[in-house]
């Protein structure tokens, strides 16, 4: 299940925002499923503290990562209600293990864990999808990429990013905050940007994986708007007690602001919901549900993040899982996009993004990707900026 679809935007059939909560810089925001999908439900499978995980990617490289969790998926193919498994903290089993470092090895970031339950690693799918992108380098060898670009590749891809741990508040917010009794999900903003977005298919799974926010990772911007804006306002919403003459009249009012209130936050998080343009892949097909990774379409002058989610047959959510990629994140996936839309040729890549050779020269370098390009392409780039600059000054002395 390698094909990949474009579509505009998240369908949110099903869901509906509730009034947010605040605790500093951090707002939350309920999503409430008054119908839950019974016949899917997920549960934490909590890792040991010791425990690294190794993942095969080729016959001699794999991808080596520390997990604190994992997704368990389970569902039925008739649509009658599925078991929810509770949270293991270990496998009986290997409990006589000896203490110390134990490698796990899995084939994928999605894996069996049963006849009807699978067994994933949450946001690990959308950031694989993101390091993997045009991971296999020049499909041309173009005599200005090293040969290391051409034989190995963008190995290895690194990326940076914060555990929830590691953002001020949050841990105080997720303890305090209240939990609805139809809450499946939530959105979750950091100094009213968009943070990250959460939904799963049932509110018994939303309260067992509540915790578990802490544990996933976010974005550099995240962490640092939670130490420049220490605190968000708060949004009240107020009746016009004018109009009010009947208990009819109150609940009219109070449906009137509950349609403001779910219009304001579908625009808040349009980053996600209304993304236009987004690649999504399948990754795994569960009986009527489909679970899949998406890439947005890497536009510098817009908010970006990636994903996974889990979604029925009519494309209805069912579980949902986003990362909010930082302004470099976003410029290196816009320039592996533009190059491979161009065969990796520098010139017409160049010409693409209006700009000269130098100036993608420039551009790489300052995304990281410099050590792709032969050393004399880059120095020759570098001698030009400095012919520019020094005729540059050369002029203005001249005019003062």
């Amino acid at each position: 299940m390698t094909t990949a679809t474009t579509v505009d935007g998240i369908d949110l059939t099903g869901l509906t925002f509730a009034p947010d909560q605040t605790w500093g810089a951090v707002r939350l925001v309920p999503l409430l499923r008054p119908a839950p999908v019974t016949d899917l439900r997920l549960h934490a499978h909590l890792h040991d503290p010791d425990e690294v995980s190794i993942v095969h990617t080729g016959p001699r490289s794999a991808y080596v990562s520390y997990v604190p969790h994992a997704f368990v998926a389970s569902w039925t193919t008739d649509e009658t209600p599925a078991a929810a498994y509770g949270t293991q903290l270990h496998d009986p089993a290997a409990s006589a293990a000896p203490v110390g470092i134990r490698l796990t090895v899995r084939q994928r970031m999605a894996q069996r864990d049963g006849r009807q339950r699978l067994r994933f690693l949450p946001l690990h799918l959308a950031m694989e999808g993101y390091l993997a992108l045009q991971f296999g380098g020049p499909p041309i060898a173009w005599q200005e990429w090293t040969r290391h670009a051409v034989t190995q590749g963008l190995s290895p891809r690194v990326e940076a990013s914060y555990a929830g741990t590691a953002i001020p508040g949050l841990e105080d917010a997720l303890r305090i905050f209240e939990i609805h009794p139809d809450q499946c999900g939530m959105v979750l903003y950091v100094a009213d940007t968009l943070a990250a977005a959460f939904v799963v298919s049932h509110p018994d799974d939303y309260r067992a994986l509540h915790p578990t926010l802490l544990q996933d990772f976010y974005g550099e911007l995240l962490f640092h708007y939670t130490h420049l804006y220490p605190a968000a306002p708060a949004f009240t919403a107020r009746l016009d007690d004018t109009a009010v003459a009947s208990v009819a009249d109150l609940r009219a009012q109070l449906a009137r602001s509950r349609a403001d209130w779910a219009a304001f936050h579908t625009v808040m998080a349009g980053g996600v919901f209304a993304a236009e343009r987004l690649t999504v892949t399948p990754v795994y097909r569960m009986g009527r549900f489909t679970l899949s990774r998406f890439l947005p379409a890497f536009d510098p002058d817009t908010e970006n993040h990636i994903g996974e989610m889990i979604t029925d047959a009519a494309g209805r959510l069912a579980y949902l899982k986003t990362f909010r990629l930082s302004a470099a994140q976003t410029r290196r996936g816009y320039l592996l996009s533009k190059l491979a839309a161009h065969d990796w040729n520098l010139d017409a890549t160049a010409t693409a993004l209006g700009t000269d050779r130098p100036g993608i020269v420039r551009r790489l370098a300052n995304a990281g990707f410099g050590h792709l390009l032969r050393p004399d392409i880059i120095d020759a780039c570098r001698n030009h900026a400095r012919k520019l600059r020094d005729q540059a000054t050369r002029t203005r002395r001249e005019a003062g």
